[in-house]
């Protein structure tokens, strides 16, 4: 079993799995009423699936009828639980290795229609243009709506170098088609660049396998091109959609000296896991600004929040999707796949969950321009908004839609306007100092 942060719940195709009444063992604090109410549940959903067997107007896949119930069973517990066929189980497996086929997109469901969470770089999916909160609504002219994400992702894969038209739904615009060309992906998780001569400048897009290893590597990058430390540190985990526990963890231990960076809370007293940062840190005393955005979840979330928490970091930009579980891929035996179940929520440092409410950033800043009336056309898009989300266990709700306190002028021709804040904040010297962070 492994840990899982994702964004969102990546579309699988369903696969076989036989459940019957013999395959279930009660804990032995199981209420009697309750075992009995189960069975008759049971009961119930076999009644109804031999009605449809014999009086539906068209023969009916039994199967894939069987595996529907399952992944809407699983679906109704919270937007992140889903069963994987053996084939999906698989290509999840490629996925988090850092290298699998597709478009280089992670998605969702909403209202019927497939909703881009991020375009991950230099994929087909971002050279083509789509965006965080996209909605595809049909796939080579046949309509989304009705289908489930599996099925509808499925439609979406293909062999490397076949083209594929996907109908996009943008707010304020009209419907249009977008070609793009399948490929394998690879997505390299982190690249670097060197800004303004002795600024070291870090992307990480997933956090796959490969993504601490790849980090490592692009800090000795930087660091030999600037000649040395550099001034300053942007770490970018904007659209960053989330991926593998162990890797949020040993990024932030890149950053951190000791001490806490993230524990888990299940659904039993003794289900906590606390896991900390080693001695050492790359870059000590170096100043560090993390950008996030509404595209950043779950494992971005862990490394923005652990940082902030810590005072390693000044976080810029805006509130993060508010991603605060952990889910757990749990092997159901040969050729019967695997189930991905939510399985703890996790908390920063300081003991916050930011489960449905998001990292809110130290600097406010928005990357692009919007007037007052456009504010009241905006339709938010966080964890918070999707169907059977878990609520904050304290209370807390997201912050609404509101005029963010920096925004670009109207003058600006710029191309990154975060990213040229984050610069500005670094030369001025305007952050909190770094000197006592990495204390206990």
């Amino acid at each position: 079993m492994r840990a899982m942060l994702t964004g969102a719940a990546i579309g699988v195709v369903l696969g076989g799995l036989a459940v019957g009444l013999s395959s279930f063992a009660w804990p032995e604090t199981k209420p009697l009423d309750s075992r009995a109410e189960t069975y008759r549940q049971l009961d119930l959903f076999a009644e109804v699936l031999a009605r449809a067997r014999a009086d539906y107007v068209t023969e009916i896949d039994e199967t894939e009828a069987m595996e529907a119930a399952i992944n809407g069973m699983l679906g109704s517990l919270d937007p992140h639980s889903s069963y994987m066929a053996a084939e999906d189980f698989e290509a999840m497996q490629v996925q988090t290795s850092g290298e699998y086929g597709g478009l280089g997109i992670e998605v969702t469901m909403e209202d019927g229609f497939v909703k881009v969470v991020t375009p991950m770089d230099d994929t087909p999916a971002s050279r083509a243009g789509l965006e965080s909160g996209d909605l595809l609504t049909a796939i080579n002219g046949a309509p989304i709506v009705g289908l489930n994400i599996d099925d509808a992702v499925k439609g979406m894969r293909g062999p490397p170098g076949s083209e594929i038209i996907v109908t996009v739904l943008r707010e304020g615009e009209e419907a249009f088609d977008v070609t793009l060309e399948r490929e394998v992906i690879r997505p390299k998780s982190v690249t670097w660049e060197v800004k303004d001569d002795d600024i070291a400048y870090f992307r990480v897009s997933t956090f796959n396998e490969r993504t601490t290893e790849l980090l490592e590597e692009a800090i000795s990058g930087a660091s030999r091109e600037i000649g040395g430390r550099p001034a300053g540190l942007i770490l970018d985990l904007r659209n960053n959609g989330g991926g593998l526990l162990d890797q949020a963890i040993s990024v932030s231990d890149k950053f951190l000296s000791g001490g806490e960076v993230v524990s888990t809370i299940g659904r039993r007293p003794g289900d906590i896991a606390r896991y900390n940062a080693r001695n050492g840190e790359v870059y000590r005393n170096v100043p560090i600004v993390v950008l996030i955005n509404n595209g950043s979840a779950s494992a971005s979330e862990i490394v923005a929040g652990a940082l902030q928490d810590r005072g390693r970091a000044t976080i810029l930009g805006t509130t993060s999707f508010g991603k605060g579980s952990v889910q757990t891929v749990i092997p159901l035996g040969a050729d019967r796949g695997a189930i991905r179940l939510t399985t703890s929520r996790y908390y920063t440092p300081s003991g916050r969950s930011i489960q449905a409410t998001g990292i809110e950033p130290d600097l406010e800043v928005a990357q692009s321009r919007i007037t007052e009336e456009e504010l009241a056309r905006i339709k938010r898009y966080s964890e918070a908004d999707l169907p059977n989300a878990l609520t904050n266990e304290d209370g807390v709700e997201r912050r609404i839609p509101h005029m963010p306190d920096d925004q670009p002028p109207e003058d600006y021709e710029g191309e990154d306007y975060q990213l040229d804040r984050a610069i500005e904040k670094l030369r001025g010297g305007l952050l909190t100092s770094t000197q006592n962070s990495n204390a206990g």
